[in-house]
């Protein structure tokens, strides 16, 4: 099972332990006479790798934790291009000594730039690289013991302190509820009535993003006086992050019949107990923020008490994952909530914001509430952590400075800490693949097969051992995980097309950190930054891409939209082709489709790191 909260960083390590495993770059570097330092990096690199997760855990609250894991990502960046430059090079030499009079008439044929390079110059280049790795990798292992970093804690919850993790009490909050009647009717009528079936029970999950309100409208049925006179017992148990059936059971036998609890029971007889205390009773059973039933054998050994209970029995469901709702309803419905509408996104802020107050007594401040609302998206928790805020504020500058701010990202606003929890439940490559969408504006729609394209240039999709299918089932398998787990959404406006929440992309901005920019923000961007978007304008001229001059470790550099019918024909100034992108020697995704493209420099063949080039929709193009 995946560990929750495991670090990023441990993907990017395990690509360099991948790359440093290579027969072919081993066999090189003796050759070179540099094997002892790659056996030195690993070395290091495996006592680092024990840390990773305790030390994303302490960055929230350590300045100086946080310092140091910046550093280990941006060498794990430096080195993995120092290793791909080391395997491009065996690569050629190897190509040369194998076919010469081929290889020699093939390669200034297609890249020009791409000529063989003198191995003197070469080796005194890459030692010096090497070197300078090897110095910086030393002075992080040293680090690494100052700040205490020892790879023992193991923290109970799995979860990143900076996390909101749902409350363990059962207890119902007691609180109006906006714009779910339609949604509350909907589950009632199906808890009401008694499906056909081998069970005696049936499921309803309600799936929805976080924050959207799932719990609430369980709360919300749950008290309903039909429902209370219709099932006995009744049942609440927030699941959370238990994925042992053992615990599980024994958290439901507390609910349902806390009396019966004993200590040294083992599994079995807590199953019985649970039976017994069901059997002919129609129950409702409500399983709360399920995350980590994930196989059928869990469910399986979960439900068998279940089955005691009287027909019309039910079990409601609360989760993030679609996933975990189609393995535990077998006809695969599924209750998804939707945003709330503006109306009802505003009732919710107005509560919390003006309390018992007439909000039509404040109309300057309802004119700057209404706009705050627009940018809630119709999330619930997002009017109510940001009315919370503004709760007996009465001063127009405060309203302005939150409508203004990017309140929305930080934990004083409690939105994206709790957003944070589903990233945090993503497998480390997961994680990265994620966080690669920072590069998409808000309300950008794209296409699984681009991001997966994307995803396979930068090496963010692993392959486990023995898995044989093409690398893009692998990328199609990760973007299911994360369409199921609602990062992304289908879009409303086009088939096909898939777009992310606007508090989702507020997220991956965040967890991105300086490392994935879009053009929007141009103030956050520095010599770290490794990957690069901008929405393409009719004309634009070099002025606007002077600030990458600096950025030679960019990987990847591309204009927005991606051949989604871009019908506009746009003008890009010949400079960023004869001055800017022969800096960019580490790019790995080059994309300017749909300008006018008259022609391209020879430079472009000394990109050989490149592994995605689109001109697609280029007019007039003359290689």
């Amino acid at each position: 099972m995946e560990v929750v909260g495991e670090s990023v960083l441990s993907a990017a390590v395990e690509v360099l332990f991948g790359k440093l495993a290579s027969s072919d770059l081993l066999k090189f570097a003796r050759q070179e006479e540099v094997i002892a330092e790659l056996e030195g990096w690993k070395r290091e690199l495996r006592m680092i790798n024990e840390v990773l997760d305790e030390a994303e855990e302490k960055q929230i609250t350590k300045p100086s934790v946080k310092e140091w894991v910046d550093d280990l990502r941006d060498l794990a960046y430096d080195m993995e291009d120092v290793l791909d430059e080391f395997a491009t090079e065996e690569l050629r030499r190897r190509l040369l000594a194998d076919r010469p009079h081929q290889v020699r008439s093939l390669i200034p044929t297609c890249f020009a730039g791409f000529n063989p390079v003198s191995e003197v110059k070469f080796n005194m280049e890459m030692g010096s690289k090497i070197k300078e790795i090897t110095g910086r990798l030393g002075d992080i292992s040293r680090r690494k013991a100052e700040l205490g970093l020892k790879g023992l804690e193991k923290f109970a919850s799995g979860a990143a302190a900076s996390t909101w993790q749902r409350p363990t009490s059962t207890s119902l909050i007691n609180e109006p509820v906006h714009g779910r009647d339609e949604d509350k009717k909907v589950i009632i009528e199906m808890l009401l009535k008694d499906e056909a079936g081998e069970s005696n029970f049936g499921v309803i999950p309600i799936v929805g993003l976080g924050g959207m309100g799932k719990t609430t409208l369980a709360q919300f049925i749950y008290k309903d006086d039909e429902i209370v006179k219709h099932f006995e017992p009744r049942a609440w148990v927030c699941v959370s992050d238990e994925s042992d059936v053992e615990n599980l059971t024994k958290n439901i036998l507390n609910a349902v019949s806390p009396d019966e609890i004993r200590d040294r029971d083992d599994f079995n007889q807590v199953q019985r107990k649970l039976s017994k205390s069901l059997a002919g009773k129609r129950f409702l059973l409500v399983l709360d923020d399920v995350w980590d039933i994930k196989s059928y054998e869990q469910w399986n050994q979960l439900r068998v008490p279940f089955k005691s209970g009287k027909g019309g029995s039910k079990i409601v469901v609360t989760t993030r994952d679609t996933n975990v709702a189609s393995l535990m309803r077998a006809d695969n419905y599924h209750h998804f909530l939707r945003p709330l509408s503006h109306d009802d996104c505003w009732s919710v802020f107005v509560e919390h914001a003006f309390e018992s107050k007439n909000v039509d007594e404040h109309p300057n401040l309802k004119s700057i509430g209404e706009k705050i609302v627009q940018k809630c998206s119709g999330l619930p928790l997002a009017a109510k952590m940001v009315g919370g805020l503004l709760r007996s504020k009465l001063q127009v500058e405060a309203w302005k400075r939150v409508l203004d701010s990017n309140i929305w990202n930080t934990s004083e606003c409690g939105i994206v800490p709790i957003l944070r929890l589903s990233y945090q439940h993503l497998s480390p490559h997961l994680k990265r693949c994620f966080a690669y969408c920072a590069l998409f504006p808000k309300d950008y729609e794209f296409e699984e097969k681009q991001l997966i394209l994307l995803w396979m240039a930068e090496g963010l999709i692993h392959q486990a051992k023995g898995d044989n299918r093409q690398i893009e089932d692998s990328g199609a398998d990760y973007f299911n995980e994360l369409l199921s787990r609602c990062f992304f959404q289908p879009s409303n406006n086009r088939e096909l097309r898939f777009v992310m929440h606007d508090l989702i992309n507020d997220l991956a901005q965040d967890v991105a950190a300086e490392i994935c920019f879009t053009f929007e923000n141009l103030d956050k961007i520095s010599k770290s930054t490794r990957h690069l978007s901008f929405m393409c304008s009719e004309y634009d001229v070099f002025k606007k891409f002077e600030v990458c001059e600096q950025m030679e470790q960019l990987r990847t550099f591309f204009a927005l939209p991606i051949n989604i019918d871009n019908e506009k024909q746009c003008y890009l100034s010949a400079k960023v082709f004869h001055y800017l992108l022969p800096k960019l020697r580490h790019l790995r995704v080059l994309s300017l489709s749909c300008y006018e493209i008259n022609e391209l420099p020879d430079s472009i063949g000394d990109l050989k790191h490149l592994r995605y080039l689109n001109f697609s929709h280029c007019t007039q193009k003359v290689a």
